[in-house]
């Protein structure tokens, strides 16, 4: 269908300096299930990033100077009007991220609750202790105390998968830790940013504390080589991430970059309807394009057939539809484009020899949940992060020698371990490299208070709401001679 902006389309301003401006510069946005022009949003050019790094900058002291209580209220009013707006967030989820409607249910729960945790951490996080300095003769007479304070102004940008909680991720802790920000949402999904947006500038931040910003990447670079910012966070794929690194400069850079995640599935596993409709959410919901999706199921030999048999019946009964659909599990993928790179990656390891049992076929944005074995390492498909509905099978036959198949990865973000022998979970976490080890659950699991963030190609720094105010802030010394 070809695209048209109508009367119907609507406008959505940016955010400079906390106020909504309509540039007269748009970018459109589709819906992505039924691929027509769903609303347009202003686009900000370099004088209007400019306007809103200044204005980033002299909001420093005032952010700085938030009181806890002050902070508090302003997270919780978001928490407050989230749950007023919670339908047509969900909906908004729905068209502008081709998200099921029971994904965009839970993400915009997650919202909600990421925005309560740093409203809770505002006043639980430490601030700062005594230091003891008088470890030697010369220094009896001093006294040493340490606090945390605002790193200052800091860049944001934030991924089109989870637009509403990603985005939270980044914006609850640059309020709770005092830090002014600018904030440029996915182009494929900036409507969810805005909304949150809308909210802020109902609280009492101090006038040009936040800016968000869509823009094209052009304008956005500025967001990665200013000085000005003390820090940037970035949420994306690892050959955007580690190039932002290299030209942030001064700045403190963590990054988020997904992975290839795999899960160990020992043979004292107990192969029942719910593992295998854990694995498969974990595989195939918001057609996987998560960046803890489950993309590698390694099992036993012992149990490999039986878990492969029944993964195979309930993946017959999945198809790829409309995400608005209650039922709906596998909807689009985020744009043609990208579907036809994961056909493509699919076609290539089928001619190499690996099996489809599951799934393969492509329609338009929707690819049906693919579950394939025999897959060559050299692959793709393997080596990278597929970010699409398509799930690889292998078999192991030895603990140790599966945790370092798992290793070899270029990605260490999570990894999933079902067994019930402590010493194997003890050796998993000792020796997976990975940020985050999962035991007896596949490694999507995630809650918003916990430290996320991987290891290798997968990033720099972690994310959870503690972290990332520790990230936002640095520690100040005070000695006092008596």
């Amino acid at each position: 269908m070809k695209d048209t902006i109508d009367q119907q389309v609507v406008e959505f301003p940016l955010y400079v300096a906390s106020k909504p401006v309509k540039t007269g510069q748009w970018l459109e946005v589709h819906d992505k299930f039924s691929g027509n022009v769903y609303a347009k949003v202003a686009l900000a050019d370099a004088k209007v990033l400019e306007k809103a790094i200044n204005a980033a900058v002299k909001a420093e002291q005032e952010m700085a100077a938030l009181k806890p209580f002050q902070k508090q209220k302003i997270l919780l009013h978001c928490v407050t009007r989230f749950k007023e707006m919670r339908d047509e967030l969900v909906q908004l989820l729905i068209i502008e991220g081709g998200k099921p409607k029971l994904a965009a249910t839970a993400e915009v729960e997650r919202l909600i609750n990421t925005f309560q945790i740093a409203a809770d951490a505002v006043s639980t996080l430490d601030n700062g202790y005594l230091m003891p300095l008088a470890v030697t003769p010369a220094a009896s007479a001093y006294r040493g105390m340490v606090q945390h304070v605002p790193i200052g102004a800091v860049s944001l940008i934030s991924p089109f998968n989870f637009p509403f909680n990603l985005t939270a991720h980044k914006i609850a802790p640059a309020i709770a830790a005092g830090c002014p920000f600018v904030l440029k949402p996915a182009s494929l999904t900036p409507i969810s940013a805005l909304k949150i947006a809308e909210v802020l500038a109902e609280t009492d931040l101090p006038k040009g504390a936040f800016s968000i910003l869509p823009c094209p990447r052009e304008h956005a670079d500025v967001l990665v080589t200013d000085d000005r910012f003390k820090l940037l966070s970035f949420t994306g794929s690892d050959q955007v991430g580690w190039d932002m690194k290299a030209r942030a400069g001064r700045k403190k850079v963590t990054l988020e970059l997904g992975g290839n995640a795999a899960v160990l599935i020992e043979p004292e596993t107990e192969i029942t309807d719910a593992l295998v409709d854990r694995l498969i959410s974990g595989a195939y919901s918001h057609a996987g394009q998560v960046c803890i999706s489950v993309q590698r199921i390694l099992v036993h030999a012992n149990i490999y057939s039986e878990l492969k048999k029944k993964l195979i019946a309930k993946l017959k009964n999945i198809q790829a539809a409309d995400p608005s659909l209650e039922t709906t599990i596998v909807g689009p993928m985020i744009k043609e484009s990208e579907a036809v790179r994961l056909k493509k990656w699919v076609d290539k390891a089928e001619k190499k020899g690996a099996k489809i049992l599951s799934g393969g076929t492509l329609k338009g944005v929707l690819f049906e949940a693919t579950l394939l074995e025999n897959v060559d390492e050299s692959l793709e498909i393997y080596q990278n992060e597929a970010f699409g509905p398509v799930a690889i099978l292998e078999k192991y036959k030895d603990f140790e020698k599966g945790i370092d198949i798992i290793n070899k990865s270029r990605f260490g973000l999570q990894a999933g371990v079902y067994t019930q022998n402590l010493n194997k979970m003890l050796y998993a976490w000792d020796h997976l490299h990975v940020g985050g080890v999962i035991i007896n659950d596949i490694p999507t699991f995630r809650v918003d208070n916990m430290p996320y963030g991987g290891v290798k190609d997968s990033g720099l720094g972690r994310e959870g709401i503690q972290s990332a105010i520790r990230d936002m802030q640095e520690e100040r010394l005070l000695v006092i001679k008596q």
